[in-house]
């Protein structure tokens, strides 16, 4: 035995894999993670094989035991981890044209491989001991591979081709992007670089096209939160604002009530920073600072291009607040995110942002607050019951990377500016919207995950975290 660590965070060679059957490979419940002269050494449950893995590698071998829950994520997909670690293989021995040749291969399997997944994000980042691949599904890390650091340069080099980067630049941040079609869908790839003490940090966003196409109905939206929002979104004028942490699904949701909107006696103007989809019929402006196309220049201009509705990306200062609200005052339907807690603390927020108490209160429509939560693998959760009532649990399986969850949904809250509500904010009466909104039976982000929860659809544990 040799001292045991995370599977992931070894060098798993898994051309090695490929003198075992797959059969036996899963039946026998063994996975060789390296070789040398002295010994071979293998992950697996028992060490009961190793007569038999002698007879293949011709060297003593030394075991290392992990549950088969470990080992079954660790042989997913293990055909594709084959042809990416011959690909590794091939660059390394080829020169030149060829060298790139593989490694354009091998960015390809391991892009491939990761939307096989369902990832969202892809990280690559240089450490003392290798080259670290994980991947973002359905909002977590996940260790994908660890590779040897020889091979680095040449992956680096080849994202910054793809990317219209500059490859000999190590010292800086660079942005990029590419577009592929992967199994005769179009995905959009954003790359950023960082040069970090190691070497570099390389994050490939994954970009779904498809995402423009989800609609409104299936972001898990409850029907009362659902009502509210189509109620407010078709009204001709006024602020609604999208409210939340980074990564709680704010663009989706923009995207999603855009479309809703999209018809062609309309005038959609987007400000975004980057543009991160494509829409038919929707004049986009993709904010650059580097040749001067500042936020700041296209809030002051947009006005003049006669739109009926607009988008900002994100109401960032005093400047864009006010552009925002001057828009929804004078005709305009306006839609934006902004960053805070929850829908009541939006108004002070606003208020903090030096926007007269009356304009808040005549302009804002309608504070969508949310987060994401990981909905439960239908195929292995589990009912649990907890002081009396049934809840779900996560288990694992290998439709679900063995995390227990697969996909993800809005949890919200829709707070809808009424006329009691405005008069309230008009005479500063911040305290009182609270109460107010108790009243009227108003539903917290809080318990509409609870709501999800007795319903299956995720568990408390995910609930509690997120909120």
């Amino acid at each position: 035995m040799v001292n045991k660590k995370d599977i992931g965070d070894y060098n798993i060679d898994y051309s090695l894999s490929k003198y075992i059957p797959i059969g036996d490979l899963q039946s026998k419940q063994i996975l060789p993670i390296y070789t040398e002269q002295l010994y071979t050494l293998v992950a697996a449950i028992n060490e009961d094989e190793r007569t038999y893995l002698e007879s293949i590698f011709k060297t003593p071998i030394k075991f290392i035991l992990y549950s088969p829950k470990e080992l079954l994520y660790a042989m997913d997909k293990i055909l594709s981890k084959q042809r990416i670690y011959d690909l590794i293989d091939s660059s390394l021995k080829a020169k030149d044209d060829d060298a790139k040749s593989y490694t354009q291969e091998l960015i390809e399997e391991i892009i491939e491989l990761s939307i096989e997944k369902h990832a969202s994000d892809i990280h690559l980042e240089t450490k003392y001991d290798g080259l670290q691949i994980r991947i973002r599904i359905d909002g977590k890390l996940e260790k994908l591979f660890k590779f040897d650091s020889k091979i680095y340069p040449l992956i680096s080099s080849v994202i910054k081709i793809f990317s219209s980067l500059d490859i000999s630049q190590k010292w800086l941040p660079q942005d990029g992007r590419f577009s592929k079609t992967i199994d005769d869908m179009e995905y959009d790839f954003r790359v950023a670089i960082l040069p970090i003490i190691t070497g570099e940090s390389i994050v490939i966003r994954i970009l779904d096209n498809t995402t423009t196409q989800q609609n409104i109905n299936t972001l898990g939206l409850s029907t009362y939160n659902l009502n509210m929002i189509q109620n407010s979104i078709h009204s001709n004028s006024g602020l609604i604002l999208v409210t939340g942490p980074t990564g709680s699904g704010k663009t989706t949701t923009l995207y999603s009530i855009l479309k809703e909107l999209n018809h062609s006696s309309k005038k959609i103007i987007t400000i975004e920073d980057p543009v991160e989809y494509q829409m038919e019929n929707i004049q986009q402006v993709n904010i650059n600072d580097e040749i001067g196309l500042t936020f700041n220049d296209v809030l002051k201009n947009i006005l003049r291009q006669d739109p009926d509705i607009l988008m900002i990306g994100e109401i960032r200062d005093e400047y864009s607040l006010k552009i925002a609200m001057q828009a929804a005052l004078t005709g305009h339907l306006v839609l934006a995110t902004i960053h805070t807690n929850s829908a009541i603390s939006t108004i002070d927020r606003l208020i903090d942002l030096n926007s007269p108490p009356y304009l808040v209160a005549s302009t804002v429509k309608t504070i969508i607050s949310q987060r994401l939560i990981r909905k439960l693998c239908d195929r292995c959760k589990e009912k649990v019951q907890i002081k009396g009532e049934i809840f779900y649990k996560a288990c694992g399986c290998v439709h679900c990377n063995l995390t227990g969850y697969k996909g993800r949904e809005i949890i919200s809250e829709v707070l809808n500016i009424d006329n009691t509500i405005a008069t309230l904010i008009r005479n500063e009466k911040y305290d009182e919207v609270v109460k107010y909104t108790k009243d009227k039976d108003f539903i917290s982000i809080y318990e509409n995950g609870i709501n999800k929860a007795k319903l299956g659809t995720t568990s408390l544990e995910e609930i509690y975290s997120i909120t």
